[in-house]
Parts: C-alpha cells; sequence; structure tokens
C-alpha cells in the first residue's frame, strides 16, 4: 500500500508506484495543462493522446528513460518519436507502426 503518489497524474508508474520519483530537470511540458485524474487518460484513443503536449512529452521521458529517445522534450509527435516508438516495438516484439498503440502505452507504464 502506498500512501505517497505524485501529483502528476502522467508519471509513469509500476505496480508499486513510480518508477522514477527523482528528478533534477523541468521541462517546458511539465507546465502544461492536464487532467486532474489519471484514469481518464485510460478512455482516450491515441489519436487524442498525441494531441497533447503534456502526454507526448511525458511519453518522451519515458522513451528517455528507456534508451530510445534522444530529441528535445517538446510535446511535440516528430518523426524522432515516431522512430524511436517504432525501436521499442521492434525490440518488445510488437507490430512495428511508429505510433501510439495500446502496448506501447503499457510497455512504456503510462496511462
Amino acid at each position: 500500500m502506498i500512501f505517497f503518489r505524485s501529483v502528476d497524474p502522467l508519471a509513469q508508474r509500476d505496480e508499486w508506484g513510480l518508477l522514477h520519483q527523482g528528478r533534477t530537470s523541468v521541462n517546458a511540458t511539465d507546465f502544461a495543462p492536464r487532467y486532474r485524474w489519471r484514469f481518464i487518460y485510460y478512455f482516450m484513443v491515441p489519436e487524442q493522446l498525441v494531441l497533447q503536449p503534456a502526454y507526448v512529452g511525458s511519453m518522451q521521458t519515458a522513451l528517455r528513460r528507456l534508451g530510445y529517445y534522444c530529441g528535445p522534450i517538446d510535446g511535440v509527435f516528430s518523426t524522432e518519436v515516431a522512430d524511436a516508438i517504432a525501436r521499442l516495438q521492434k525490440n518488445y516484439s510488437m507490430r512495428v507502426t511508429g505510433t501510439l498503440t495500446d502496448p506501447v502505452r503499457r510497455a512504456l507504464h503510462m496511462p
């Protein structure tokens, strides 16, 4: 049972809580508007999520944490992000599309 959780609903989590709790830098997308509750993101389709800078910035941070993305954390779904997702899909034996899918969201521990 975990009593302390992040106030950021887009922070990557595993079954025990947050994956990365210490933070040394602040990105511009950390101040982008986001929904208050995490469960709202589970009911959104990927086409809606890639238009939100806060979600894409969190996804870029998760891809950088795993070593797939080296670009800026700017909240823009660019070709670099699509290439990073394609490399993740290949390494996790998923169908390689380069787009955000539910298995990619699960692999990144994101809602």
